[in-house]
């Protein structure tokens, strides 16, 4: 006879975050600098792409996240749901990016009841934790590639249409074996990120 079946109730990897970073806002709020400057850190990339989300260019965007920062600074104490403390970022982002493409535009700042209903292409606080997840499984795969799989896919990432002569030169390698090195790591990058949760969640 076999018994109650077991019941997970462990927290998913999305989760587990969130709840480590209401316990990072609750250690900030009695003191802990290092509390607070690990938010800033892991929280600033999702911040920068709702940010540029909302058309900013990059130095209005730095901007906007720094009064972002500013902001919680001063509600660190009554933010009254650490665990939405995303939510609460992203939505300040988006009011403060909104306000200042507003007055570069001489146009009237959305209202409240915008938040109700977001435009096509604006990601939600969760989307945006999703695709910050996959964008660190990405990265941290390509880290445990070999040494020149990672040369040669970084290259591949940030500079457009690489010609393989440049590449060759940078890598030290035959121009004739990029197309096939870039394939092998390629597939080998593939396998990493099926084995990852973040990646394929």
């Amino acid at each position: 006879m076999t018994g109650d079946p077991v019941v997970d109730n462990a927290p998913t990897g999305r989760g587990q975050r969130r709840d480590r970073l209401a316990a990072l806002l609750v250690e900030a709020r009695h003191g802990k600098r290092d509390a607070l400057d690990t938010i800033v850190a892991e929280l600033t990339p999702v911040l920068w792409h709702t940010a540029r989300n909302q058309g900013l260019n990059p130095q209005a965007a730095e901007d906007v996240i720094q009064t972002t920062w500013l902001t919680l600074l001063r509600h660190l104490h009554t933010i009254a749901a650490p665990g939405a403390l995303i939510e609460w970022l992203v939505t300040t982002t988006r009011r403060e990016a909104w306000r200042v493409s507003a007055a570069s535009r001489k146009d009237d700042l959305p209202g409240d009841d915008t938040f109700d209903e977001l435009p096509d292409g604006v990601l939600t606080p969760d989307e945006l934790l999703v695709d910050d997840e996959r964008r660190r499984a990405l990265w941290n795969a390509v880290e445990r590639l070999p040494k020149r799989c990672g040369e040669l896919l970084r290259i591949v990432a940030f500079v457009p249409r690489p010609h393989y002569d440049d590449v060759a030169a940078a890598l030290g390698m035959p121009m004739g074996s990029i197309g096939p090195t870039r394939g092998r790591c390629f597939a080998k990058l593939r396998r990493l990120l099926a084995e990852d949760p973040d990646w394929s969640s």
